[in-house]
């Protein structure tokens, strides 16, 4: 049996003190090491920078070991901070197996941005299985949905670090997310290490750019 961590946090106090007027549900994915919890911190804390209802959860496997995860954040929700089927505004996708593992969150013609770069499990690396053709993923995920592809781990390593990939991801999605490009700045420049914040904050305008379609 695979251990699951469910890891519920309300930002701020209670969900009821802040905004309920508007209201949006992100789902954010990937496997372990790519940074997929301080994406959700980052969103977190930049939705109680605007006074807005927030809660998340994280639920995630085997993470440390590469394994999926998967976080939800939902802006505006007084109540529950998972996200039902069919009810995600945006997914954030680290990487693109994953987006399809997670696709059944997503409400009809909801965001994807995916990051085309895969992430090779174990039985890959060792020929014991395939990894799916990234284009076709892409194009079964358009059936139903709007995607943006992009390759976010280049993207990172142009910005000077590709560890950087999930600031990339969270640039994009500043695009389509109703809170201010500069209170998401405030929070990275809160939550970031200073040593690799000017890569980060190059990482966001970056991911920004590359999420205008």
């Amino acid at each position: 049996m695979i251990p699951v961590n469910n890891n519920i946090q309300c930002f701020g106090s209670v969900p009821n003190d802040g905004r309920t007027d508007v209201k949006y549900d992100i789902v954010i994915c990937g496997v372990g090491g790519q940074g997929a919890i301080l994406a959700s911190d980052i969103l977190g804390k930049a939705a109680t920078y605007e006074n807005m209802a927030v809660q998340a959860a994280e639920t995630h496997g085997m993470a440390q070991r590469g394994g999926s995860v998967e976080n939800h954040v939902r802006i505006g929700s007084a109540y529950g901070s998972l996200i039902p089927q069919k009810s995600a505004d945006l997914m954030i996708a680290l990487e693109p197996v994953e987006a399809v593992r997670y696709a059944h969150l997503m409400k009809p013609n909801g965001i994807i941005l995916l990051n085309t770069e895969p992430v090779y499990p174990f039985t890959v690396t060792t020929g014991k299985a395939s990894y799916p053709d990234v284009f076709e993923m892409i194009q079964k995920l358009s059936a139903h949905f709007k995607v943006i592809p992009m390759d976010a781990t280049k993207i990172a390593e142009k910005a000077g670090n590709r560890q950087a990939t999930n600031v990339i991801m969270i640039g994009a999605a500043s695009n389509f997310i109703p809170i201010p490009e500069q209170t998401f700045k405030e929070c990275i420049r809160a939550l970031v290490p200073p040593k690799f914040l000017e890569v980060n904050l190059k990482a966001f305008e970056m991911g920004k750019e590359s999420g205008r379609q």
